[in-house]
């Protein structure tokens, strides 16, 4: 957390404030109010707030998009079953050179371009089941005007000045990158030598003009000290390290607009309609933009800010954890709690990009293995630390041995048995004496009383991939369990048998092996709904769990008694079914 001497930073006024002489009637009715951080309000309740980066529509979205549209969304979800109120913000960033070169490939005026292509990546988190509560466009009115403001006081504040610019700029990172951050490389095919970025190694160009800067510079010691307050800022610790290195050898002030001859597709810098703003300072305050920015006295929290979690991959580090934290300094707002930077997905061991086409098409993905499918895949093998390979046939892999062969093999075992009854098996728990458990039960009550705690701990971490193998451990743990216990045989055993006290005990043991085997599937039900919403709830249909009892605080073990009869029919071809193609 944010401690006191930071926040007492934040309402300091940084530096005299002359006039300005842009205005507009939407400032002057309420943003200067708002900005003010002194006012005492009754405070509201800040909801639980994660955003997604916001998507470039310059092209077509790969899987990593959906990756990071599916990891956000359960941390989203998790929040919601712990019965927290939760905000989730997705868009799509629609400003900037590339954008206007890929329209203009595209002979097409760059709103209608890209139009049509926010249009695909809202299609796609319907699709991928994304909860999302709001959908921000760079293009949108209420975000330009957020923009402007925001410029305004940082100008305000004299964080911005005018003078010449000279650097290497990079168009498709849109980006200046100083020297020490320029190396030569060489094209393999073509044999062309170019300058490139060490950092993610596309081409720069040498450009010289005139423009406004942001005082980045000066914020290398508050940046520090921020980060020193706050060591779990960026996920995971390397890439903290990373950050804390960067900054602490040094900051150049930020080219934060480009001359208007060079770029007309986005906002306008105010009181100066000769320069646009730079497409990171845009981009970046779409997060508070739809958190209410700005905000009135009192409600700063209200829409969620500061953000609890931002999703992004570790390829735009550097934006989102210096030059948002440093923005936000500025003007003595508060920076997001923490930053979740994942890695890639590969395809043949080489990166995803739109610019290579070495990309999976998330659409074909979704419609051949279907959605929960995918977000398990992607949730169970996805990277945080480490990149990971894509492959339809590790889908498959993951599907049939944690979905088919694990959790829908032990329901399959236990819930759609005529041996038994699993209401009665739920019953009969209360009936069970501790002297009466047998070693391998003991162990399968153990696991169930931990993984909750297990779960939330990795999660805590922001570690959603951990939480869910975490899961599956325990449903593995169960299917060895039941076939350690044979319940089948068991019956057999019990219906031969004459002497009713032995019939009586063996008809105890079933009943305690398929009670401690479904209690699994309903906790790990309940547990799986961040990351598979729709069979989850059909697997906790199955077992007749009411919708009211599919809360966290449910996956105690003997946390609800009243479960056991389907409220569903059971499907034709069970919850996983086998895939028609296996490649």
């Amino acid at each position: 957390m944010i401690r006191a001497s930071l926040n007492s930073a934040f309402r300091r006024p940084i530096r005299p404030r002359p006039k300005v002489s842009w205005t507009s009637d939407w400032v002057c009715k309420s943003c200067r109010a708002s900005s003010s951080l002194g006012v005492k309000q009754d405070p509201v309740k800040k909801p639980y707030y994660v955003t997604t980066p916001i998507f470039y529509v310059n092209a077509a979205p790969h899987v990593g998009h959906l990756y990071t549209m599916v990891l956000t969304d359960i941390l989203k979800r998790w929040q919601v079953l712990k019965g927290n109120t939760a905000i989730l913000c997705t868009g799509t960033d629609e400003h900037g050179m590339k954008i206007q070169q890929a329209a203009a490939k595209a002979d097409t005026p760059p709103k209608d371009f890209c139009d049509r292509n926010a249009e695909t990546f809202k299609t796609l988190a319907r699709l991928a089941g994304l909860s999302n509560d709001h959908f921000v466009r760079t293009t949108d009115e209420d975000h330009k005007q957020a923009v402007q403001y925001f410029w305004y006081l940082l100008k305000e504040r004299e964080y911005i000045y005018e003078s010449k610019h000279e650097g290497w700029y990079c168009v498709s990172d849109e980006t200046f990158y100083p020297e020490s951050a320029i190396e030569k490389r060489l094209d393999p095919v073509t044999g062309r030598t170019f300058m490139a970025s060490q950092e993610t190694g596309k081409e720069v160009e040498w450009t010289s003009e005139r423009n406004y800067h942001f005082r980045l510079s000066h914020l290398k010691d508050q940046l520090l000290d921020f980060y020193k307050e706050n060591p779990d800022f960026v996920v995971p610790s390397s890439r903290m390290n990373d950050v804390v290195k960067w900054v602490s050898e040094g900051l150049e002030d930020l080219s934060v607009s480009r001359p208007v001859e060079r770029l007309t597709w986005g906002i306008r810098v105010p009181d100066d309609e000769s320069q646009t703003i730079y497409v990171w300072l845009d981009a970046l305050v779409n997060y508070i933009t739809k958190a209410g920015y700005p905000w009135t006295p009192g409600k700063e929290t209200a829409g969620g800010w500061p953000a609890d979690v931002q999703v992004i991959g570790k390829d735009i580090v550097r934006f989102h954890c210096i030059y948002w934290p440093a923005f936000l300094l500025a003007l003595g707002l508060q920076p997001p709690k923490q930053i979740l930077t994942h890695a890639h997905w590969t395809l043949q061991n080489r990166k995803m990009a739109k610019s290579t086409g070495n990309v999976v098409n998330p659409f074909f993905a979704l419609e051949r293995f279907g959605v929960d499918a995918m977000r398990y895949y992607l949730a169970h093998d996805g990277g945080i630390a480490n990149d990971t390979d894509y492959g339809n046939q590790y889908i498959v892999e993951r599907y049939k041995k944690g979905l088919q062969g694990g959790i829908g093999n032990l329901l399959n075992r236990t819930a759609k048995s005529k041996m038994w009854n699993v209401r009665d098996a739920v019953k009969s728990a209360t009936t069970i004496k501790e002297q009466d458990l047998d070693p391998t039960t003991v162990e399968q009550i153990e696991i169930l009383k931990q993984l909750p705690s297990k779960v939330e701990v990795a999660m805590a971490k922001l570690n959603p991939g951990l939480a869910l193998q975490q899961v599956m451990d325990a449903v593995y743990a169960t299917n060895k369990y039941l076939s350690d216990n044979e319940p089948w045989i068991i019956f057999k055993l019990a219906s031969q048998m004459e002497d009713g006290a032995k019939k009586d005990e063996k008809n105890a043991a079933i009943m305690r092996t398929i009670y401690h085997s479904v209690e699994a599937i309903r906790i790990t039900g309940i547990l799986l709904q961040p990351y598979m919403p729709t069979k989850a709830s059909e697997l906790l249909d199955l077992i007749g769990v009411e919708k009211a009892r599919r809360g966290f605080e449910f996956t105690a073990i003997g946390s609800d008694a009243d479960y056991g009869s389907p409220l569903v029919d059971w499907p034709e071809f069970g919850l996983f079914p086998q895939f028609p193609v296996e490649d």
